[in-house]
């Protein structure tokens, strides 16, 4: 469904984030994508979804297709009618709207009548809550709440492919694993995924393929189990050393140092 080729991205003509990554959706599926703050996650999401306009950045080598056509430089609006939506980091929500009023913002490009009600339903269903507070302004919400709130709002353009980022930051666990179920339930109803996240548990616990980026390059990628498994990913993700003992952050620096990965 979605493919990334050899994608290279510069900011203010300087600084070169993406150094020759490539990446794959394919339909139906659950894709994560792992990496630490400064990884090139989020400049990867702008590529997909064009707004690296927005940040002074442009794609200088590589090529980016969705379902086929070529979407590398395409505006982020057509990006948007083909079925793509994503859900941004702190969620972006319109906080003085109500509820209804976000969702039906987002929903622009799902004019027809009968197509905008099968997604507010297919929304309200998965979000319970949300139906409760439908009259609720959105700035009101918890912070789960505005969550699903995005995700819900994502929803109402009908995509064939949801891209969310960082969707598990700043909940507690409890509203993790809702997340996680509701991004499950999402796939299972015919919609692709790729997942951005630091959480490696939550994404690859779900998902049917995982990568791993580290200072704008592809590292690994594979079987989420295995990935799970794996040594480094164990102690820099899970604060897991190789004997299972729990170590901090600060114990496991010297993680950058090594570079095992592609041994």
């Amino acid at each position: 469904m979605l493919t990334v080729e050899n994608l290279e991205v510069v900011y203010n003509d300087v600084v070169l984030v993406l150094r020759g990554i490539s990446l794959e959706v394919g339909d139906g599926q659950i894709v994560a994508l792992l990496g630490a703050n400064g990884a090139g996650k989020t400049t990867t999401l702008r590529s997909i979804t064009g707004l690296l306009d927005v940040h002074e950045g442009d794609i200088t080598k590589g090529e980016i297709t969705f379902k086929g056509d070529e979407i590398t430089e395409a505006l982020p609006s057509k990006i948007v009618e083909m079925g793509i939506s994503q859900v941004m980091e702190g969620r972006r929500i319109f906080a003085e709207m109500t509820v209804d009023d976000n969702l039906r913002a987002g929903a622009y490009v799902n004019s027809n009548r009968a197509g905008y009600k099968a997604s507010y339903d297919r929304v309200m269903g998965l979000f319970p809550r949300l139906k409760e507070r439908r009259s609720a302004t959105a700035g009101y919400l918890s912070g789960g709440e505005q969550q699903m709130l995005a995700i819900g709002r994502a929803l109402m353009q009908d995509p064939k492919l949801m891209i969310l980022d960082e969707p598990s930051l700043g909940l507690a666990p409890l509203l993790v694993q809702e997340v996680r179920d509701i991004i499950v339930q999402i796939n299972e109803q015919g919609t692709a995924v790729l997942l951005i996240e630091q959480n490696a548990n939550m994404a690859l616990s779900i998902a049917h393929h995982g990568y791993i980026m580290e200072t704008g390059k592809m590292v690994m990628d594979g079987d989420p189990q295995k990935l799970l498994k794996d040594d480094d990913v164990k102690e820099f993700y899970l604060g897991l050393h190789a004997s299972g003992e729990k170590k901090s952050f600060r114990d496991v620096k010297h993680y950058k140092r090594r570079k095992r990965w592609l041994s």
